[in-house]
């Protein structure tokens, strides 16, 4: 995908806080706390590999890590050679410009490497080193893959995780790990769902390229199906960035018999709707949040998904329901995801005063989840660990 990454050098000296983010929601959670870091202290020196939303927020983005977001196995080893130089080239970008400190935002498989490459080239704290490394939204250790908390504990210097319960998870290790509460529910984020019985549906296929190129045909054969069923439906899917928007359109141009039906739309913009076909990304907690009905509807390469059922030893995919314990949104995966199937889901989402009922039941029960009291957010955080 790339000759030699070239990341962009510092402006005005030593940053004093370098954000790693790969993925368009944890370039948007991070950008609101940047924001508000600016507003208090504007003299600070912050960069990022981001994305659109930390540039817009302040932060000097040096590479858009947002662009190529993988996820699944396959998809790794296909970009393996591109994984490997955005590794080395942030490494040595970092060994070059000593930021004093470096938050992590998500994205467990890149990061938490190059966290251990730092300890082990002696560049953190922890390792006799100047610069403080930082963890925001925290590897869902409680679900699976619960030891990395040890490697954790031994590389970084404080982790601030959005799930109250998560604290916990840390209990047996001395990493310090405090709760900042969740970015949907903070005063800076204005929910852009809302329900609305007599609203478009909504076709999430998510925000990486792979995944999307993968999942939005699925949910396309399903919508075509309904509408052979309640021929008036009409849909709205949300893009993130102009390639995703390439991808969508390309499939859309495929797809005659859905000319007019369907809005291509910006993520930010603000919507309402009566039901969502979604993946299982960050999105469908929002849209779980919102009280709007829902499916789940997810489809791998063959190979991640049966490595996938091997390792993971979680019942649900979608995060509402791994919050909750039940199925808020029924999840259909891989060869599940006919479009009869998940018509059948979708008709009782737009026809059941049951599942509206229970939805804005375990809506409620979401928010009180999220909802425990903190006594710090996110910026205030960061600002606490850049004045040590």
């Amino acid at each position: 995908m790339s000759d030699r990454i070239q990341l962009s050098a510092p402006a005005g000296g030593r940053p004093d806080l370098l954000l790693v983010v790969g993925e368009h929601s944890g370039d948007q959670h991070a950008a609101l706390a940047v924001k508000a870091l600016l507003a208090r202290s504007p003299q600070l020196k912050i960069s990022a590999m981001g994305g659109p939303a930390l540039a817009e927020a302040g932060a000097q983005v040096l590479y858009d890590m947002t662009q190529a977001a993988v996820v699944g196995l396959v998809e790794v080893v296909r970009n393996l050679r591109y994984l490997k130089e955005l590794f080395e080239s942030s490494v040595e970008w970092v060994e070059t410009h000593r930021p004093r400190a470096i938050c992590f935002v998500d994205y467990p498989g890149f990061n938490l490497r190059m966290a251990g490459e730092l300890y082990r080239r002696g560049l953190s704290r922890k390792a006799g080193g100047d610069i403080s490394l930082l963890y925001y939204i925290s590897p869902q250790i409680w679900a699976w893959k619960g030891k990395r908390r040890f490697s954790m504990a031994r590389t970084l210097d404080a982790v601030a995780v959005i799930f109250p319960f998560e604290v916990e998870a840390y209990a047996d290790t001395e990493l310090p790990v405090e709760f900042v509460g969740h970015p949907f529910l903070s005063r800076e984020h204005e929910p852009a769902l809302r329900y609305d019985p007599q609203g478009p549906l909504l076709l999430l296929p998510g925000s990486r390229r792979i995944a999307v190129a993968r999942i939005f045909p699925v949910l396309l054969d399903a919508f075509a199906a309904l509408r052979r069923k309640m021929p008036d439906q009409k849909a709205i899917v949300f893009y993130p960035d102009a390639t995703i928007l390439k991808i969508l359109e390309g499939q859309l141009a495929r797809r005659p018999d859905l000319a007019g039906a369907i809005s291509l739309v910006k993520k930010e913009t603000r919507a309402a709707a009566r039901a969502v076909l979604t993946s299982s990304g960050t999105m469908s907690l929002s849209c779980a949040l919102a009280g709007i009905p829902g499916v789940i509807a997810y489809r791998a390469n063959w190979f991640t998904y049966v490595i996938g059922r091997m390792v993971l030893k979680i019942p649900y995919l979608g995060i509402c329901n791994l919050l909750l314990n039940k199925p808020m949104y029924p999840e259909f995966i891989q060869g599940e995801a006919t479009p009869g199937t998940l018509v059948r889901e979708m008709r009782d989402c737009l026809e059941s005063p049951r599942r509206l009922e229970e939805t804005r039941q375990d809506a409620a029960r979401l928010r009180k989840v999220l909802s425990a009291p903190s006594t710090l957010t996110v910026d205030t955080w960061l600002e606490k660990h850049l004045g040590q």
